[in-house]
This record gives structure tokens, C-alpha cells and sequence, in this order.
């Protein structure tokens, strides 16, 4: 357990000492993103807003069947990889986690997500490939709206409000990327428009100048992009190396601080969806951001208030149960009603959303603005 966390629980347990009240039970919840490499600006700030939530669970003193618990992070590096998402997931059920809050990226939350459900641990996650919630596991929740939606989202605002009708498509061969890029396909062929140019990638790339190069030929109105912002910020600024005025269309991965940072000036006019609603239109939203910058010193990336709503609806499911048993948790979580800072959250059968909200993005002046 990182040193500051578990300072933070030391403060807890002296706390109720000094009160002289029984020591509470531990309740441990677990956590996995990619922690290391390209995409660990994603996974720290997962992580972050789901320590968030822990801490101001442990500040409030929740109490559970009348018995106090102090909830504890077990959090680990999935490196974005599969093999290793399933080495993680079984040695955080070896820990005893009651829940789990991860993983990131759908290759690995797929795979990961069968050694949750066989130990029958409740898993929540943001990863947004269809098949994740598919597999008719009792375990799986999704967070926010999948692929299907938002593909299909950002190709009704290409071909509506936009009036484009020619589209170069790359994927990054992720179950993440591939998946956004055939809902979007598949969106914009029913309004009549056409796919031009498709190509592949892969989520390590950073030179896609003869990509770029072989889609300037034949003149699309936009390049969709199904990938993440390591990628997505390098293409945005070759494009216009290349001297390519057209948007670059692309999914919640790419619409972060860091395709901005990646892109430069480059980044200008460029749209990209989320699967959720703006946070500032939310409930709590902005008061949520003031508090995360407050602990972090940062602004939020993307996803921390996913993770966060996720750790405070696991919570809100053991209060209603009245228990930390994972069976238990389960059978709250598929009738649970929480107004989160992400959404009014609410599974159906399958653990999506009822009510998968999504917004478009669009960058003026050097910061993403709601469209």
C-alpha cells in the first residue's frame, strides 16, 4: 500500500482509539489502470478520483449494519496490457476486495472482468466496448455510455450538425478504438455519407505521416480517429503539417489536457465526444472539481470523476445492504438509485447505465468547449 495511504488509514484507526470505539472494519476496494507508461496520465488521474472518494467516505464515518468501516484503496498497475490486467485482478481478489473500480482500457478490463465474476466481486468500470457488458456477467456495471452510443453520437454531429459527408476512418486496433470506429462507420453510412479512406494504426505510433499522406489523395471532409491522445496529438499536428484543414473526430480518450498539450496550436477546431455529461452541468460537478484541485494540484484529466462516482456508489450500495458481502453488494447495485457527479446512476440488466448521457467537445482557443 503506498505510504500515504496508509498513513491516511493510520489517522483513522487513532481516531477511533482516542475515542475509545471499537476498531473498525476494513473494507478494501479495488483499483487498476495503467500506472506506468504512454497512458499513465489517464490511470493517475483514475486513480486519484478514486482516492478522493475514499478519503472524504473515511472524513464522514459511514457506518454499515450499525458497524463502523474505514474503506481502504488497494491499487495496482495493469499497464494497460491484458495479461497483466489478469495477474492484477487475481491477486487483488487474493487481497479480499469487496469491489472493484477498473479497469481502464477494454482489452484488459474484458479478460480481467471473468476473474471478477468468478469470485463474484462486483466490478465497475469505464470501459466503454460493448462486449464488456455482453457476457451476461452478474458482476459487470459500466460507468458511463458505451462505444455503440457514442459512436453513434459523433456520427449523427458529423453528418447533422456538421453537413460532412466524406470521412477518412483510423483505428488503433484496441477492442477500445476498433469499437468506436465501427459505431461511427456504421453511424454515418445510414445518413448516406461515405467512408473514403479507412486505415490502421496502433496505440504505440506516433508518426502517421504516410497515413496522413495516402487520406489527403482523396479529400475527406474528416478524419475520424479511434485511438488515444498519445496518438491523437501527434496526428492533429501533422495534419496540419501537411496542410490539412479539415477536424480531426475522436472519442472521451481524445478529448483531454494532455491532446492539447500533445497537439499545440494544432489541437484548434479539432471535436471530440465523452460518454457523460459535462461536469459542470452536473449536480456537484463544480464543486467536485474544486475539491480535486484543492487535494491534487491539478486539473481533472477526464476520468477521475467516473472512478470517484463508482468508489461512492459502491459505498451507497454496502450502506443500503447493509453489508460489505459482495453477494449482497450485487444485488443492491442492480436496483441502486445515486445522483452522482457524472450522472443520475442507475443499472439496467445487462450493468449499463439506464441513462448513458453524452457531450461534444469542440477546441477554441486552447481549451475543450461544450458545443
Amino acid at each position: 500500500m503506498p505510504v500515504r495511504f496508509a498513513v491516511a488509514a493510520a489517522c483513522v484507526f487513532a481516531a477511533f482509539a482516542a475515542a475509545g470505539a471499537q476498531t473498525p472494519e476494513v473494507v478494501r476496494i479495488g483499483f487498476a489502470s495503467p500506472l506506468s507508461g504512454a497512458q499513465a496520465h489517464y490511470g493517475k488521474d483514475n486513480q486519484n478520483g478514486a482516492q478522493l472518494a475514499i478519503e472524504e467516505l473515511n472524513a464522514r464515518g459511514v457506518r454499515i449494519g450499525g458497524k463502523a468501516v474505514v474503506f481502504e484503496l488497494l491499487a495496482e498497475d495493469d499497464q494497460a496490457d491484458p495479461k497483466t490486467g489478469t495477474v492484477v485482478a487475481q491477486k487483488l481478489i487474493d487481497a479480499g476486495i469487496k469491489a472493484m473500480v477498473g479497469h481502464f482500457n477494454s482489452g484488459v478490463t474484458i479478460p480481467a472482468s471473468r476473474i471478477y465474476a468468478e469470485a463474484d466481486v462486483p466490478q465497475l468500470s469505464v470501459s466503454t466496448n460493448v462486449l464488456y457488458t455482453r457476457q451476461k456477467l452478474r458482476t459487470t456495471f459500466r460507468m458511463m455510455a458505451d462505444d455503440d452510443k457514442q459512436g453513434a453520437a459523433l456520427g449523427r454531429y458529423a453528418t447533422q450538425t456538421l453537413g460532412l459527408k466524406r470521412f477518412a476512418v483510423i483505428d488503433d486496433r484496441t477492442a477500445y478504438g476498433q469499437g468506436l470506429a465501427d459505431a461511427f462507420t456504421n453511424t454515418i453510412r445510414k445518413a448516406k455519407a461515405q467512408v473514403v479512406k479507412r486505415e490502421f494504426t496502433s496505440d504505440k505510433a506516433v508518426d502517421f505521416r504516410n497515413i496522413l499522406t495516402a487520406i489527403r489523395t482523396v479529400e475527406p471532409d474528416a478524419i475520424f480517429f479511434g485511438g488515444y491522445d498519445a496518438q491523437a496529438g501527434p496526428m492533429a499536428r501533422q495534419m496540419k503539417e501537411l496542410g490539412m484543414r479539415i477536424p480531426l473526430l475522436g472519442g472521451e480518450t481524445m478529448n483531454t489536457a494532455k491532446f492539447i498539450e500533445l497537439a499545440g496550436a494544432a489541437a484548434e477546431g479539432h471535436i471530440a465526444s465523452t460518454p457523460g455529461a459535462a461536469l459542470q452541468s452536473r449536480p456537484g460537478g463544480r464543486e467536485f472539481a474544486q475539491r480535486y484541485r484543492a487535494r491534487f494540484k491539478q486539473e481533472i484529466g477526464l476520468y477521475a470523476p467516473y472512478f470517484y462516482d463508482a468508489v461512492m456508489v459502491v459505498a451507497a450500495a454496502m450502506e443500503r445492504a447493509g453489508s460489505t458481502a459482495p453477494a449482497k453488494v450485487l444485488a443492491t447495485l442492480r436496483n441502486i438509485r445515486h445522483t452522482g457527479v457524472t450522472a443520475d446512476i442507475a443499472f439496467d440488466n445487462a450493468g449499463d447505465l439506464q441513462q448513458g448521457l453524452l457531450s461534444v467537445f469542440r477546441v477554441q482557443n486552447g481549451k475543450w468547449v461544450l458545443q
